[in-house]
């Protein structure tokens, strides 16, 4: 299981929000190009990079500071926030990202998503940010989407083959990821490669997710609180 770091953006700064609120903004660096070369310096080689200024206008804000990233580091670089158009997502690519994670227009717009599948294929991951169990959009300010298990399983015929999956109500809480939720998904759909984000608050965490079977944990605030130091995220993953 690999261990990738998140870098979310406001104003071009990393921040932290508590439960996807905005009003709980939290800046930890004001330079992301510093904070990516910390990890890329310490031997992570992922970066989770999320433009919560595109969540919330819908529409792409950071693209320089996803630029500056992926031309100043060999980090692979998932990036979302924002991204409305299979223009945007080309240009996401063309600025440096590896893979993209699409949710919102998941939900909103499936025939423009599905259209992307063929020529995009495992470059997209399936973003399912959970509140009770359904679907939220915009920045997760809206939480009116379809059951998660539908959600998912609508798509795994278009040959989505990962999916990232953040419970809101653990997002910045420091009290544990949503493992039963987790487990369910991994019992119904056993072939996706799950991305457990949210709630991550210690290495027993990380190893419990392992367990499980999950394909990769998001490290966010449990890093930026110094609950997870950066060496214990590159030993787990050598």
């Amino acid at each position: 299981m690999n261990i990738i770091p998140a870098i979310d953006l406001i104003n071009a700064e990393c921040v932290r929000l508590t439960k996807g609120d905005y009003d709980t903004k939290k800046v930890y660096q004001t330079d992301p190009l510093a904070q990516a070369k910390i990890f890329e310096d310490a031997g992570i080689t992922h970066l989770h990079l999320v433009d919560l200024d595109g969540a919330k206008k819908g529409e792409v804000v950071n693209w320089k500071v996803l630029e500056v990233i992926a031309t100043n580091t060999k980090l692979s670089i998932d990036f979302s926030g924002g991204i409305k158009t299979k223009e945007q997502a080309q240009k996401a690519f063309d600025c440096g990202a590896g893979a993209i994670t699409i949710g919102s227009l998941a939900v909103k717009n499936r025939d423009e998503f599905s259209s992307w599948l063929p020529d995009f294929g495992d470059k997209i991951i399936l973003g399912a940010d959970v509140k009770n169990h359904h679907i939220a959009t915009h920045g997760w300010l809206e939480a009116d989407g379809p059951h998660i298990m539908d959600f998912i399983g609508s798509y795994l015929p278009l040959g989505i083959q990962q999916v990232m999956c953040t419970d809101i109500s653990k997002d910045g809480m420091l009290q544990g990821p949503s493992i039963e939720l987790y487990k369910s998904i991994i019992a119904k759909f056993p072939s996706i490669k799950l991305i457990a984000s949210g709630g991550i608050s210690n290495m027993a965490d990380v190893y419990e997710l392992k367990k499980i079977g999950c394909h990769a944990a998001i490290i966010g605030k449990a890093y930026y609180e110094g609950r997870i130091h950066i060496d214990e995220m590159v030993d787990f993953i050598k």
